[in-house]
């Protein structure tokens, strides 16, 4: 059991909830049945959008090591080995083969087996290096959903605050006034969210910025030219009711 990830865990949510209390807010408010679903639904449909089946079955599994790590004991590792080599030295390599059906890591029975086998030390030692690296690939693979979920979460996140915006201003007498500033807001923190997590280069996103302002001038544009169209056409109309 890993305390430290216990400890951690109790630690932020005293905090979050302590300083809601501290300004005199109320820690209920935090807990939004809508907000989790929006989050955790969209997160979830991102990195299954994302990951192979496989990959994100590993990946769940792998979860549990926040709280109990694998478990490693190279001590009592060194200790077997040298019992090994005695009774190899002793009775011979074959001796082996009544030590393996104990052994639980399939790592060490198959490079024991090996042993037990005659296979060459250099075609061992390869053998094990492909297993190492098949390993730690495969296990790299599960880590990825999990640092997919972390850049898609605060993204999801941001689209469920303004969509609770959108709730909001739908009761206010004059939306238009909060508009322009929220739509400044979501963008600038979505680009320096995509920033902060590594998940794209501040040129990226910059041409990203540039490329939306160029076409929200393009729409702009194209709007004034339909209402000008449309107010020339108004007159028109006007001033022919006018001479009849």
């Amino acid at each position: 059991m890993d305390f430290n990830s216990i400890i951690g865990i109790i630690i932020a949510l005293t905090a979050v909830f302590g300083g809601q209390m501290l300004e005199g807010g109320h820690p209920g408010s935090l807990i939004q049945l809508t907000s989790f679903a929006i989050v955790l639904g969209g997160t979830l449909g991102a990195v299954l959008l994302q990951s192979p089946l496989r990959q994100f079955v590993l990946g769940m599994k792998m979860s549990r090591w926040i709280f109990v790590p694998p478990l490693l004991d190279p001590t009592g590792l060194l200790e077997h080995i040298a019992i090994w080599s005695s009774i190899s030295r002793k009775e011979g390599l074959l001796a082996l083969d009544t030590r393996i059906e104990g052994i639980d890591d399939p790592f060490i029975r198959k490079g024991l087996q090996l042993v037990v086998d005659g296979t060459e030390p250099l075609v061992l030692k390869q053998v094990l290096e492909v297993e190492i690296e098949t390993f730690d690939d495969l296990h790299r693979q599960g880590a990825r959903v999990w640092e997919a979920a972390g850049g898609y979460a605060p993204t999801i996140g941001i689209l469920g605050a303004v969509m609770g915006l959108i709730q909001v201003m739908e009761n206010l007498s004059d939306p238009t006034r909060l508009g322009a500033g929220i739509a400044v807001a979501f963008v600038l923190a979505m680009g320096i969210s995509r920033v902060y997590l590594g998940a794209h280069y501040p040129s990226d996103v910059l041409g990203g910025y540039a490329a939306g302002a160029g076409w929200a001038a393009i729409c702009v544009g194209v709007r004034g030219v339909v209402k000008h169209r449309r107010d020339l056409r108004a007159e028109a109309r006007e001033a022919e009711r006018s001479a009849a």
